[in-house]
């Protein structure tokens, strides 16, 4: 099982598309955030998730939150995807599957790598894990989770 609702963020640092390190922690204090990990960038429902997050990122603005995508592409390959998809939001490279693994992110279909969600509090606190290889619903239900961590 991976880390659940109520457990405090792993703390990492991985590089984003541009090749920076960026780390977490940046987010941690200052603004909640949805961080998703996907299989793979240009594959029909990595490319339709990362759609749906760009579609709705002036929704998790407006709710004061960011978007973090996460796969074991290459940051070149980020910057192509992002720039293909005009994504605004950070997509980070965890080449090695270190923060998967850290995640416990399991195989979806024994082959890919798993598609899960998570909605982290200002804090670094999860108030959100959805898993599901049905990629057309991770972006709904963070905004949900979102919406009522704001009420």
């Amino acid at each position: 099982m991976g880390l659940k609702v109520g457990s405090k963020l792993p703390v990492f640092t991985l590089p984003d598309k541009e090749g920076n390190e960026f780390s977490i922690q940046s987010l941690i204090g200052k603004k909640p955030f949805v961080m998703y990990f996907y299989p793979k960038n240009n594959t029909a429902s990595c490319t339709k998730e990362a759609c749906d997050f760009r579609d709705s990122y002036e929704d998790f603005v407006a709710l004061g939150a960011e978007v973090v995508g996460i796969s074991s592409d290459s940051s070149k390959s980020h910057s192509k995807f992002g720039k293909k998809h005009d994504l605004p939001f950070i997509l980070l490279s965890d080449k090695d599957n270190k923060v998967r693994k850290q995640f416990k992110i399991k195989n979806s279909l024994l082959l890919l790598p798993g598609r899960e969600t998570y909605v982290i509090d200002e804090k670094g606190v999860i108030i959100m894990v959805f898993n599901s290889i049905n990629a057309s619903e991770h972006m709904k239900r963070a905004i949900k989770a979102l919406s009522y961590s704001k009420k």
